[in-house]
């Protein structure tokens, strides 16, 4: 008998995870552990297809619901998506996996909003409209013909992020920062972007005097000029003296690209050395500030509209008046 799961309870049988890949682990010995993918929906859909089986859908609990809507709904979403929907997805199951579909009541989740809301509210709203897409799915799927309980179910009031990062405090971070961590620094206060997208730039995407990105959240096609400081940064970047070098522009010390983790890690360091408590993504919110127009700013963040624009930048300066006399 092979042992009991640690983790991951709701994960299917012979479905198992090692660093950040996941593996289908045969059920004879010797044990044999065959690499399935690094995204968990795309693991999800190969283990089933070496599986050859159809899950039970019969029992109609939302755990077999949610699978069904990793494997089905999770490959047609953005890659920061999925793992955001991953880690609210988790939170689901500790709490409903075990249930039927059609017990699940609205005040089941007003319950789960109170007790998830004393410690995250925006995530408890995030979790909330995961479960209900869910559940919508499985409407369609024809597991219940209930109404949907999360429909009168109130979510907690957000507020948008409202800091805005001076010079002075950007300067004193990036003094104590990891030469890694200034080089995407300045990646992200010249061009706009988000972290993910800066992360992601490889040498390739400059091309025609420009660096070309396609936003992970939005899809959104842009194309900024290298000119002036944006040319010196990514000259710097390519003149530093280094191991080995990869397809992406901002890597480690060992030629790898630089991961989420590393620059949370690395940026929260020189934070704390610098005593300045904002955020790595407000600096996307001081270039669309610091440009001073608003037309540029929309085509920097790649905004659809310039009412977007203006709430993003008005909610972390306000506006600037006259006085009475």
């Amino acid at each position: 008998m092979g042992r009991r799961r640690q983790s991951n309870f709701d994960d299917p049988p012979r479905f198992h995870r090692k660093g950040n890949v996941w593996y289908h682990v045969s059920g004879t010995l010797p044990r044999v552990w065959t690499k399935l993918s690094n995204d968990r929906a795309e693991a999800l859909r190969l283990w089933a297809q070496r599986e050859g089986v159809r899950e039970d859908e019969s029992t109609r609990l939302f755990s077999v619901v949610a699978r069904r809507y990793v494997r089905e709904v999770f490959p047609t979403k953005s890659v920061q998506t999925r793992r955001d929907n991953d880690k609210e997805l988790a939170n689901l199951l500790r709490v409903f996996g075990h249930m039927p579909i059609e017990a699940i009541a609205p005040m089941h989740i007003r319950q789960y909003m109170d007790l998830r809301g004393q410690v995250a509210k925006v995530r408890a709203n995030r979790e909330k409209a995961l479960f209900s897409h869910i559940f919508n799915k499985a409407r369609e799927w024809g597991f219940t013909t209930a109404q949907n309980p999360c429909q009168g179910v109130k979510g907690f009031k957000e507020t948008g992020r409202s800091r805005y990062v001076t010079d002075e405090e950007f300067d004193r971070v990036r003094a104590n920062a990891h030469c890694t961590v200034v080089d995407a620094m300045d990646i992200a206060l010249l061009t706009g972007q988000r972290p993910a997208d800066v992360l992601k730039i490889k040498r390739t995407d400059i091309r025609d005097g420009a660096l070309w990105i396609v936003q992970n959240k939005t899809g959104a096609r842009l194309g900024i000029e290298i000119t002036g400081e944006l040319a010196a940064v990514i000259e710097r970047i390519n003149q530093r003296p280094r191991k080995a070098i990869s397809a992406f522009l901002i890597q480690d010390e060992n030629g790898q690209p630089l991961s989420q983790g590393a620059l949370r890690s690395r940026f929260d360091k020189a934070r704390t050395l610098a005593k300045v408590d904002f955020q790595f993504r407000d600096i996307r919110a001081k270039a669309a500030t610091d440009t001073g127009d608003l037309a540029h700013s929309q085509k920097l963040l790649a905004h659809k509209n310039r009412g977007m624009t203006e709430h993003y930048v008005k909610a972390r300066i306000g506006d600037r008046v006259q006085p009475l006399r």
